[in-house]
C-alpha cells in the first residue's frame, strides 16, 4: 500500500467531506494510478481543475502517483490564462457558451436574459449533453457531479446552489462575466438573438394598451416571440442590475 498526501484549494473543497476540506490528508493506493484517477476517486471532477502540483512541480492529468507524493490541486482559472504553466486543457473558453442539464431550466432563462448563449432541452440525456458541448465548444452547467467526470468533458461547472438566484451569481462569479452582460439581447424562450422590429409590422399582435403606450419592440427571428419595455422589462432590468451591483463589490 502506497501513500500520497493531497490538498484541494478554494471551491474544490465543495466536493470533499468535512474532514478533508482545506488541509492535507492521506490518500492510500496500490500500483501507480494517474493523478486524474485519484482526484476523481476522491470525488472531484477533472473539469473543475486547472493546476496540479506534485512535490511543488506542475504536472498533467497523466502523471502517475508515487509513494510519498505531496499533491496540491487548484480550481479552474477561467479569467486568468495560466495554460503555459498547467497544460491541463488547451485554454479557457473565451467565447462563453453554455449547455445546461434538465435541472437548470430557470437558470437557463436568467442567463439568456443576461445575454449569454445558453442551450437547454428537457429531453437531452447525459451523453447528448456531452456530445453537444464538445462539438460546439460549450461549457456544461450541471447539478450532477458524475456528468463532469466523463473523460470527453473539457469545460464544465458543478452548480452548488439549488436556488436559481444563487445559481446565477455562482456562474457570474465563476466565469467572471460581470463585464460581458448584455441584457435583453437574447430570447428567454429559445435562445435566439433578438432583432429590432417596427411597431407597424407587429401591431396586429399587440393588445390595445401596449399599442398605445409602447413604441420600441424586438422580435426573435427563431420563435417569433415579441418583446417590449413594459413593466416586466423594468422588473427584469432591476433584477439584473442588482446582481451586477452585488458582483462589483
Amino acid at each position: 500500500m502506497n501513500l500520497a498526501c493531497f490538498r484541494f484549494y478554494e471551491e474544490l473543497n465543495d466536493f470533499l467531506p468535512l474532514e478533508k476540506k482545506k488541509e492535507f490528508f492521506p490518500y492510500f493506493f496500490n500500483g501507480n494510478p494517474s493523478v486524474k484517477d485519484a482526484i476523481e476517486a476522491l470525488g472531484v471532477p477533472h473539469v473543475e481543475i486547472d493546476l496540479i502540483l506534485a512535490n511543488s512541480l506542475p504536472v498533467d492529468f497523466s502523471y502517475k502517483l508515487k509513494n510519498g507524493d505531496i499533491v496540491s490541486v487548484y480550481p479552474v482559472f477561467e479569467s486568468f490564462d495560466i495554460t503555459s504553466v498547467t497544460h491541463l486543457r488547451a485554454k479557457p473558453l473565451r467565447e462563453v457558451k453554455f449547455i445546461l442539464d434538465v435541472h437548470l431550466g430557470k437558470l437557463t432563462k436568467y442567463l439568456r436574459l443576461s445575454g449569454f448563449d445558453s442551450y437547454y432541452q428537457t429531453g437531452f440525456n447525459d451523453q447528448e449533453i456531452i456530445n453537444m458541448a464538445v462539438a460546439n465548444y460549450r461549457i456544461i452547467l450541471t447539478r450532477d457531479k458524475e456528468l463532469l467526470k466523463n473523460k470527453k468533458v473539457t469545460h464544465g461547472y458543478w452548480i452548488r446552489s439549488r436556488y436559481p438566484d444563487e445559481q446565477l451569481k455562482e456562474v457570474f462569479l465563476r466565469f467572471d462575466l460581470k463585464n460581458q452582460i448584455l441584457p435583453f439581447s437574447r430570447c428567454m424562450e429559445c435562445n435566439g438573438i433578438l432583432e429590432d422590429v417596427s411597431k407597424k409590422e407587429i401591431s396586429h399582435r399587440l393588445l390595445p394598451k401596449t399599442l398605445q403606450y409602447y413604441y420600441k419592440f424586438k422580435k426573435c427571428p427563431d420563435c417569433d416571440r415579441v418583446y417590449w419595455k413594459g413593466s416586466h422589462y423594468e422588473r427584469m432590468k432591476e433584477y439584473v442590475d442588482n446582481i451586477i451591483k452585488i458582483l462589483k463589490y
